[in-house]
């Protein structure tokens, strides 16, 4: 495991460990114990850093990289029956019951693909593709293809401040030294070969959109939590699905496309109001736009 990303959960209450899921060598973070809760991510694992340490006080936590990202291996297959044979087989191996499935970005149309056909307790899709086509800014394309292409501390840090956070600044000032673990981190992976094409080929269905024939199919209570200010899939789409599909949606203020590192309180309070377990500062309306 890379050095900088095992600092980045040095401190958190939560075990690192591979495991082999469906042939491949797969990077977990788990911990906690009661109703099992899976994150997912279509970055790596410990994107999620500032939400576990309080899920784990109720729920038993898995987040996982997906094959090919963070430090988990792919076979060279990123098609979708691969990948949802893959995320059937992590389930079944780390949850003693159903799991409440969350998703974030790309990753959150793997769970909403994956909730059509196999069991889950509850879904969260966050800031999710897959509910209608992405079609991101022109200028964000270029910034993050830039940085695919010649990924440099500068462009990273400049695609973050535009396109990921409404205040890059705030975020850099509340993780401290872990932002810039992070960064390096997530500067390591763009300069990698192999994350690059697996970032390229999973987002080439993940990002597609979901019929709503299929997403009709979704049975299980679902909720939508989304970023005020999400650049790359704007708000009106998470209001058109609620309206849509009739699930309710919590909007994040002061929040782009990953509430749940930018406004970890507000992300959790409106997990907690879904699940149904109280926060420490109460349960909030699910419908609130504020969060807290």
């Amino acid at each position: 495991m890379s050095s900088t990303h095992s600092s980045l959960v040095a401190g958190l209450p939560v075990t690192e460990r591979k495991l082999d899921v469906d042939g491949l060598s797969t990077a977990i973070i788990e911990g906690g114990a009661g109703r099992p809760v899976v994150l997912l991510q279509p970055e790596f694992r410990a994107v999620w850093m500032r939400v576990v340490p309080d899920l784990v006080t109720t729920h038993r936590v898995i987040a996982a990289d997906l094959p090919g990202l963070g430090a988990s291996v792919s076979d060279g297959r990123f098609d979708a029956d691969r990948v949802l044979a893959w995320l059937a087989d992590l389930i079944g191996q780390t949850c003693d019951s159903a799991p409440i499935l969350v998703g974030k970005g790309p990753a959150g149309a793997l769970a909403a693909r994956y909730a059509i056909d196999h069991e889950v307790d509850r879904l969260v899709l966050v800031d999710s593709h897959g509910l209608a086509p992405f079609r991101p800014p022109l200028g964000m394309i270029v910034s993050f293809a830039g940085v695919m292409l010649r990924p440099t501390e500068r462009r990273l840090d400049k695609s973050f401040r535009k396109y990921c956070y409404t205040d890059a600044d705030r975020v850099r000032a509340d993780m401290g030294e872990s932002y810039d673990a992070l960064a390096a981190y997530a500067l390591d992976l763009f300069r990698t070969p192999s994350f690059r094409t697996a970032m390229r080929r999973l987002g080439s269905w993940m990002s597609a959109p979901i019929p709503p024939e299929a997403l009709d199919r979704i049975t299980v209570p679902t909720a939508l939590i989304w970023g005020r200010h999400d650049v790359g899939m704007p708000l009106r789409v998470a209001e058109a699905a609620s309206a849509r599909f009739g699930w309710p949606l919590h909007v994040i203020e002061d929040a782009r496309d990953d509430p749940g590192l930018e406004q970890p309180e507000a992300f959790l309070a409106a997990f907690r109001a879904f699940a149904g377990v109280p926060g420490l500062r109460g349960t909030p309306d699910f419908n609130s736009p504020t969060g807290v």
